[in-house]
């Protein structure tokens, strides 16, 4: 199972598969099979057979995890709807990594929902959790002097206006790093939604049905008691419309703290990050996070993800941490380098890999990338218009 872990440890770079085991795997946690784990049990089998069997038969090889599709309980390692992946069913459950060391370093603020868990990262900056629900995704809300704003929005399982209302009394708009479901589910519950225009953004805000969501809210896929007034045939994606658009590179200024939006492709073709220069931050919404990020989507472009990889890098000098969408909000920026060269090993056919039933996947140290068989762009490259 996955050994909660220290925030110094998560920045110290170790392997994810030192981490996990092969039971429990989220977006966090997962076990690339690698050859040179066959190496004890075969050595044990030679020394048996030169010892005339005499001894107990070795143990069984490490095996890989399942890759089984999504729809069945086991899968764990790949989505087979295009934006997530589905928790282990039977001994071992997701949840059992929980909670999660890294979130003890920072201050935990009491909310009147318990659906969500909140911690100040920052003074101004405060992490809204979601870990009851198999994405644990994470939304951030940013406040300045003037106003505030609320990167990501959540599953839209629990009232996370109440909780931002908790927060702040100043003026909140939302913004999206990008429009899956799990990022764009508490849209509705806000009257000021500003976004980057694209056609991606704007076909998902018209939502999406009970019966495209009802899978990601069910079973195995969540493990803490539903949120109050919850009906679990009436969720869905609820429609939200858009107030404003943002061009890439634009600043929004909350008062006292300026946020720059940089376009950042590939995950999917409107994801965005943000750029706090002053305290030298980066949001990084589904870009990167310390597990398996996904290249392999219908609407992933892996050319994208390289050149967005690349213009990160760029960056890491200015940067000091990474806030994430999923799991751990917090790691080092050094990560951004070492996505840039993970992306150019893999288009240099240098890194390993291992197949899956959606194509393939490049384990790196804290991470791995999902992709095509072979890498390719599943979406066409669409600019933002």
């Amino acid at each position: 199972m996955c050994v909660p872990q220290s925030l110094s440890a998560m920045l110290g770079a170790i392997p994810v598969g030192e981490r996990c085991g092969t039971q429990i795997m989220n977006r966090y946690c997962f076990m690339p099979f690698s050859p040179v784990a066959l190496l004890p049990a075969v050595a044990l089998l030679l020394a048996a057979l030169l010892s005339g069997c005499g001894q107990a038969p070795p143990p069984p090889a490490p095996q890989p995890p399942s890759t089984a599709p999504a729809s069945t309980p086991q899968a764990v390692s790949s989505p087979a709807a295009p934006e997530s992946a589905a928790p282990a069913a039977d001994s071992d459950k997701w949840w059992s990594a929980l909670p999660r060391a890294a979130w003890s370093d920072f201050r935990k603020i009491d909310t009147l929902n318990p659906w969500f868990e909140v911690y100040e990262i920052v003074e101004g900056v405060f992490a809204i959790y979601e870990p009851g629900q198999y994405e644990e995704v994470i939304s951030y809300l940013i406040v300045g002097s003037r106003s505030a704003l609320l990167f990501d929005s959540g599953l839209g399982m629990g009232d996370i206006q109440s909780v931002v209302k908790q927060l702040t009394s100043k003026r909140v708009s939302v913004l999206n790093s990008h429009a899956h479901y799990d990022h764009v589910g508490g849209n509705y519950q806000f009257d000021t939604i500003v976004g980057m225009k694209h056609p991606f953004a704007l076909a998902r805000s018209k939502g999406a049905p009970n019966s495209e969501r009802v899978e990601f809210v069910s079973g195995d896929w969540v493990w803490k008691k539903l949120p109050p007034n919850f009906v679990l045939s009436d969720y869905r994606t609820r429609p939200w419309e858009y107030s404003r658009w943002l061009r890439p590179g634009e600043f929004i200024d909350l008062g006292g703290v300026s946020l720059e939006v940089i376009h950042a492709p590939g995950h999917s073709p409107d994801s965005i990050v943000l750029l706090d220069r002053k305290r030298r931050l980066l949001f990084t919404g589904d870009t990167f996070y310390l597990a398996p990020l996904y290249a392999q989507l219908e609407e992933s472009s892996f050319t994208d993800y390289m050149a967005t990889a690349a213009k990160l890098a760029a960056l890491a000098g200015e940067v000091d941490y990474l806030l994430m969408a999923h799991n751990t909000p917090l790691a080092e920026s050094r990560y951004l380098l070492d996505l840039d060269q993970a992306f150019q090993a893999i288009a240099l056919e240098r890194a390993r890999f291992s197949l899956t039933d959606e194509g393939r996947e490049y384990p790196f140290k804290g991470f791995s990338i999902l992709t095509a068989d072979p890498p390719e762009d599943n979406a066409p490259i669409i600019d933002a218009l």
